[in-house]
């Protein structure tokens, strides 16, 4: 008797793409060509396939595929490709979190610092993920809830923060903020922005929180204008738990933001609870740049004058005979 060997599992690729922009078309169209040319099946979301004119059936071999957002898209699916900016990249995360399928960023956006590679790498990114030539990185996550008494309102996750901020322009939001089940300060502020070392170059950025390098485990905490003697940006263990309460007896209201997608409004009394998310999101690196290099090319940060230990060891005479040549 003898035993057929079953055929090998197809591969398959979700293409996730920003498709109001014409360039982001163009780019999503290519890499669909390609993947399909490869004998790898694509699947689209059923809208953003009619956008790009293509049908569940179409490519080499009829390898494209369409789902809904509702089907567990990344089901099945290696790895992510995403056409767009950073918050294409979040759309990603939020519709594949429950599969944690890997996400590979192709920036077509402005910083895109969530990013591995950009328009003019596409052909040596289609053939990395043809060779299976790349790594996956995890990256922390918030595990967010908002309470009202001991009614759970919300429950969520963010890869970049969490935020709370003040639903009227004209009002203040008053809170108290506590860490590890003990209270910390009462604020009058714009909100309190909660990120993790992924989002530290983010919202929290921009609120003058610490750049904190991906290695690194914790989670951050950060006022937004407020009024108050200690309002400092702070840095706590993993392991720990944020929490902010909307005073009962404030006068403005508030609003929720997890990755600027998910919201939810905040009652007086609310409290919303931050700490470690249950499942990270996985990041495809295609190199292993230092995150040092990542700031310096996506600020585009000044480094002239920089000459690096050998150049120093130069300098000082190290190489005066030669021998640091190879340094």
């Amino acid at each position: 008797m003898t035993t057929e060997t079953p055929p090998p599992a197809r591969r398959r690729v979700l293409v996730l793409a920003h498709t109001g922009r014409a360039e982001v078309r163009e780019v999503a169209r290519t890499c669909v060509q390609r993947l399909t040319e490869h004998g790898i099946a694509v699947r689209l979301l059923a809208d953003e396939a009619a956008d790009l004119g293509l049908a569940a059936g179409l490519g080499a071999e009829g390898l494209v595929e369409t789902t809904q957002p509702d089907d567990v898209p990344g089901e099945g699916c290696e790895l992510v490709l995403v056409i767009g900016g950073d918050g294409s990249i979040l759309r990603a995360a939020e519709l594949t979190h429950e599969t944690s399928t890997p996400l590979l960023g192709v920036n077509l956006g402005h910083v895109g610092f969530l990013a591995e590679a950009e328009p003019e790498d596409l052909e040596l990114t289609i053939t990395a993920i043809v060779d299976r030539d790349y790594t996956a990185e995890d990256r922390l996550t918030l595990g967010v809830r908002v309470l009202v008494g001991k009614e759970v309102l919300f429950t969520t996750f963010a890869l970049n923060e969490a935020s709370v901020e003040k639903a009227a322009r004209e009002r203040m939001l008053e809170v108290v903020v506590e860490v590890d089940g003990r209270p910390l300060s009462r604020w009058g502020c714009d909100g309190v922005v909660c990120a993790t070392p992924t989002g530290s170059t983010a919202y929290n950025f921009s609120a003058g929180g610490p750049v904190v390098w991906p290695e690194v485990e914790a989670l951050l905490m950060v006022p937004l204008s407020a009024h108050a003697l200690f309002a400092r940006p702070m840095v706590v263990a993993p392991t720990s738990v944020l929490a902010v309460e909307v005073l009962s007896n404030t006068e403005g209201s508030g609003v929720l933001w997890c990755d600027g997608r998910r919201t939810v409004d905040l009652p007086p009394g609310a409290r919303i609870e931050v700490r470690r998310g249950d499942r990270p999101v996985r990041l495809v690196r295609l190199h292993q740049a230092p995150f040092t290099d990542r700031l310096v090319a996506k600020f585009g940060l000044p480094v002239e004058g920089w000459r690096g230990a050998a150049e120093r060891r130069r300098r000082d005479g190290g190489d005066a005979d030669g021998s640091d040549r190879h340094a």
